[in-house]
């Protein structure tokens, strides 16, 4: 997929890694990836497996694949860089989580946009006998009240992937209570993708002291994209320089988007 490809810019000593949604790719994140780019922080926005291409190529990849990526891109940061946050959107949300459950104090803070912590809907329970009969359902990209902003993403949800992805989010469910870092949760209370819910499972479960909470009024699932978006990133801006003094530098006038990607 034209479009879908990583992001990756070497700035100063502090880094973030972005961690993409389900069916989705870097494109829904790419905005904010550039956003922190711009004021000297390295950003790293992988492309997770089985993602950007086809739905097909989903279907034969699973959790720790997902995983794998993201971790291989903490560990490759951590070597380079004195500071790393993590951050994510929906199941990216849940990778981040994880990384910060994992990795303890070597990731400095958390962001997270609508996260998700489990699989909704009725036909959840039945995935481990549905994924052998039925090979994909109907897409969940590109919920965003937005007009004309789209979600590069797939148009199916392969069911073995998504079976897969219930497995995750159990097992990232029972970590959370290892996550004590700095917290900065955005939430869309108008979401059609994730509810309500997983975020405040998600916030009355991990250890962190250090938690804000924001809605995202305007927007729907895909926030990074949406109205909210330049909200999302002042706020993680902000949460970053707070915990980083310094780390932040603020582009002249007129130099924003020039950074290149890739």
């Amino acid at each position: 997929m034209t479009g879908a490809e990583p992001f990756r810019h070497e700035g100063g000593e502090t880094a973030v890694l972005l961690c993409h949604g389900f069916t989705g790719s870097p494109q829904s994140l790419r905005p904010w990836a550039e956003h922190l780019a711009a004021r000297d922080l390295t950003v790293s926005l992988p492309l997770l497996p089985g993602h950007g291409t086809r739905w097909q190529d989903l279907s034969v990849t699973g959790w720790q694949d997902w995983y794998a990526e993201v971790e291989r891109e903490l560990r490759l940061l951590l070597d380079r860089r004195e500071r790393v946050f993590v951050a994510g959107l929906s199941m990216g949300g849940a990778l981040a989580l994880r990384l910060a459950a994992r990795h303890g104090e070597a990731v400095q803070g958390v962001a997270l946009v609508n996260p998700a912590n489990k699989v909704h809907g009725v036909a959840a329970h039945a995935l481990p006998v549905l994924r052998h009969l039925v090979p994909a359902t109907k897409g969940i990209a590109s919920d965003i009240a937005k007009p004309l902003s789209r979600e590069l993403g797939y148009d199916r949800v392969p069911l073995h992937a998504a079976h897969s992805l219930r497995n995750f989010f159990r097992l990232v469910d029972g970590e959370l209570p290892r996550v004590t870092q700095p917290l900065l949760l955005m939430r869309s209370p108008q979401d059609h993708v994730v509810p309500p819910a997983d975020s405040a499972r998600i916030l009355g479960r991990v250890s962190s002291t250090d938690v804000t909470e924001i809605l995202l009024e305007q927007s729907y699932h895909v926030a990074t994209l949406d109205h909210d978006a330049e909200r999302i990133f002042r706020e993680s801006t902000a949460f970053i320089g707070r915990l980083a003094p310094g780390a932040v530098k603020e582009p002249a006038l007129g130099e924003e988007g020039t950074t290149a990607g890739g």
